[in-house]
């Protein structure tokens, strides 16, 4: 009775995520469609945060200063106290569009990334749009492009790109698509890029109205922010409409190549989105067990309904799975590791936790900067 109960309970979650769930799953939010030119192409900064990235940022600041953008475009980089020689690197590559600004001292209340991205902001000056990226995404020539033409057609006051990630090493392939299909889990991109909706983005690359952005208070609206992303883009959505879709244009080129390094990106962040709760915290272990482990559990220990009602879930489980699986061009027999690709994960949300509790919260570049976001 006991098994039929969770069960009943596991495949009910799933029926309801799969079909119920604004098709988180479907990965249909993509920017590869046709857009109309817009009749002037209006002015842009990029602005990109560096703290020691020599291993990434020569490429990352190349293929800004190769966009293809017709309008006026300028680059700032904030070199964020780098000691590897960044700034060097960059502005080798980086040429005539290049502005390189040494980042102040890290006031109390922000995170180091948050404190570079407001500085370069207000070093842009006037614009109509930043363009604020990542120091370790590598851009197609047109990305910019198609950001301002998308912007200007749907009259957005924020369009993001969920940079893909690298997936090349063991590691790589086997955990990266899960985590974009769990952000799509949490912040369906379809209802995102409704009005109405709540608001996300992918801090990758995030093309947002530089007027919006002092309506809502700048950046300092948000300084504390661990998962600054999301957090922006619940803070535009208020000023105006939101897209949110998945790209080839933008690329991470940061490795995370062994199972130590993704687990420190996921923990790096994932007890904040539990707004560092103990009792959150256990009730997403506890549902991640009811939705990933009852399943398999009982489909293969089970017997009767119980193991019927287990094996639907878990085919429900790895046939949602499948579109991720398609778009990094992983094998679909990876939507049955699901549930051991979800443990990985609960683990590294057990470690996030106990990490912050340890003072060591958000540790990036040898601060630990979940102190900003609360305790």
């Amino acid at each position: 009775m006991i098994g039929l109960a969770l069960g009943g309970a596991a495949l009910a979650v799933w029926l309801g995520l799969v079909f119920g769930h604004g098709g988180f799953w479907l990965a249909r939010e993509r920017d590869d469609g046709p857009l109309p030119v817009p009749d002037a192409w209006p002015a842009v900064v990029a602005v990109v945060p560096a703290r020691d990235e020599a291993q990434v940022i020569a490429r990352a600041v190349a293929s800004l200063a190769a966009q293809d953008y017709p309008g006026p475009f300028r680059i700032i980089l904030v070199d964020d106290g780098s000691s590897d020689g960044t700034a060097a690197i960059a502005r080798e590559a980086g040429g005539a569009r290049l502005t390189i600004l040494a980042g102040a001292t890290l006031p109390a209340g922000w995170t180091g990334k948050l404190w570079a991205v407001s500085q370069g902001v207000a070093r842009a000056g006037t614009p109509e749009y930043l363009w604020l990226t990542d120091a370790d995404i590598a851009h197609a020539p047109d990305t910019l492009r198609s950001l301002v033409a998308r912007a200007e057609a749907g009259r957005s006051s924020l369009v993001s790109l969920m940079a893909r990630l690298r997936c090349e090493a063991w590691a790589e392939r086997a955990l990266v698509p899960a985590f974009v299909f769990f952000f799509q889990m949490l912040y369906p991109f379809a209802r995102v890029n409704r009005p109405g909706g709540p608001g996300a983005a992918a801090g990758g690359c995030m093309l947002v109205r530089r007027a919006a952005l002092e309506a809502a208070g700048g950046i300092a609206a948000i300084r504390g922010a661990l998962i600054d992303d999301c957090a922006f883009g619940a803070l535009i959505k208020r000023q105006g409409p939101v897209w949110l879709g998945l790209t080839d244009r933008a690329v991470s080129i940061r490795p995370y190549d062994t199972p130590g390094s993704v687990a420190a990106m996921i923990s790096r962040s994932a007890y904040a989105q539990l707004r560092y709760s103990p009792l959150l915290l256990a009730g997403t272990m506890l549902g991640m067990a009811l939705v990933y482990a009852v399943p398999p559990a009982l489909a293969l220990f089970g017997e009767g309904w119980a193991r019927l009602a287990g094996a639907a879930a878990w085919a429900l489980m790895a046939l949602s799975f499948q579109p991720m699986l398609r778009f990094y061009r992983r094998s679909p027999l990876w939507g049955a590791a699901l549930p051991l690709i979800a443990g990985f994960y609960a683990g590294c949300t057990l470690l996030s936790g106990w990490q912050h509790h340890r003072g060591r919260g958000g540790m990036w570049k040898g601060r630990a900067q979940a102190a900003a976001g609360g305790r």
